[in-house]
């Protein structure tokens, strides 16, 4: 009887112990699953003044993209759904501010909404191996992006700048194994993203290893190849890299330039880096002297020094910049012309 007892006992034991291994493996799995749908985003502001240049509606800023206003001013309002499944999904990324009607320049060119769709495709993951992505989506080449919590600077450079910001069309990327990767595109022309005004297509291409990608896009008689990377130095130091040469057929004009982006993490949370980025081009191009419609051929070598301070999801940015151009580009604080411009700003970005 003695020896039933004790027999029973263990069996509801090993019952009691594996229901509660069952009910936490169920918990744990159930903590573990990702939503299906996701919401995510940013908001950014910032604070711009020049040193050497007044600061009024006028005012003269660096010749690239976004960061570029006087005083107190808006960045934009990043709103970013997604659905995530197994096999296919979609993401409808809509910006509001000024920073997102630099992005979607081009638009609106159908829709009276056009000038807020960032981003919006479906895609299907066709094997472990090939998706499938089909709508408007962000451009491939460069290093820096347009949302200010993927970008170490906030102010951009002169090669993401004048490079496409977005495409519309098909692309397929397909994992090569061993960390190759590549991908494979057709397109409207670059950055009309809303539909097709012209009959003609663009075509893009780019092969990746191990974080290191060489990128290619030829779209109505231009075309842009373009290298983009970075390296882990050491535990707290990473340098990042961007190489690209633009050219228009038929003399159209061209560009080509490098920045490196060194970045060092003071801490856990406040890192310092530096873009040091040199820009030139052929006169039919003319971006740098367009300001006092400067003749021949023109550069620009600009030092971006950023920090990057974190709390909870706010990121703090601090930064100094200059400017330092071949040609009379600029103005100074008496109306001069000349060829420097030193700006500070001061950027606030919240992400979810």
């Amino acid at each position: 009887m003695k020896a039933i007892i004790n027999t029973n006992f263990v069996k509801n034991l090993a019952f009691a112990i594996l229901s509660l291994v069952s009910i936490s493996a169920f918990a744990q799995e159930e903590e573990e699953e990702k939503p299906k749908f996701s919401f995510s985003g940013s908001v950014d502001a910032y604070y711009r003044a020049n040193m050497t240049a007044p600061n009024d509606e006028d005012a003269i800023a660096p010749g690239s993209s976004f960061a570029n206003l006087p005083g107190f001013s808006l960045g934009m309002a990043n709103l970013v759904a997604a659905y995530e499944g197994e096999k296919v999904g979609f993401v409808a990324d809509l910006v509001f501010g000024p920073r997102g009607t630099d992005a979607v320049f081009a638009s609106p060119m159908y829709s009276a909404t056009g000038d807020i769709v960032n981003q919006l495709y479906v895609y299907w993951n066709v094997s472990d191996k090939v998706t499938l992505t089909f709508g408007n989506f962000n451009t491939f080449l460069g290093y820096e992006v347009i949302s200010p919590v993927a970008n170490f600077n906030y102010s951009t450079s002169y090669l993401f700048s004048y490079g496409p910001f977005s495409h519309t069309g098909l692309k397929a990327d397909f994992d090569l194994g061993s960390d190759w990767s590549a991908m494979l595109a057709v397109m409207n022309p670059t950055d009309l993203t809303e539909f097709n005004p012209t009959g003609d297509y663009a075509v893009g291409a780019q092969l990746g290893y191990s974080g290191q990608f060489l990128n290619f896009v030829y779209s109505q008689s231009s075309y842009e190849i373009d290298f983009t990377g970075g390296f882990d130095l050491s535990e707290d130091f990473y340098l990042g890299l961007n190489a690209a040469h633009f050219s228009i057929e038929d003399n159209g004009g061209s560009f080509t330039g490098v920045a490196l982006y060194p970045q060092y993490a003071v801490s856990e949370t406040f890192s310092l880096g530096l873009r040091g980025e040199y820009f030139m081009e052929t006169d039919e191009f003319g971006a740098i002297g367009d300001v006092f419609d400067a003749d021949g051929d023109a550069s620009v070598l600009a030092l971006t020094l950023t920090g990057s301070a974190t709390i909870g999801n706010l990121i703090l940015k601090p930064e100094i910049r200059l400017d330092s151009a071949s040609e009379d580009t600029f103005i100074d604080n008496d109306l001069a012309p000349t060829k420097s411009l030193a700006s500070v700003l001061f950027a606030a970005i919240y992400s979810f």
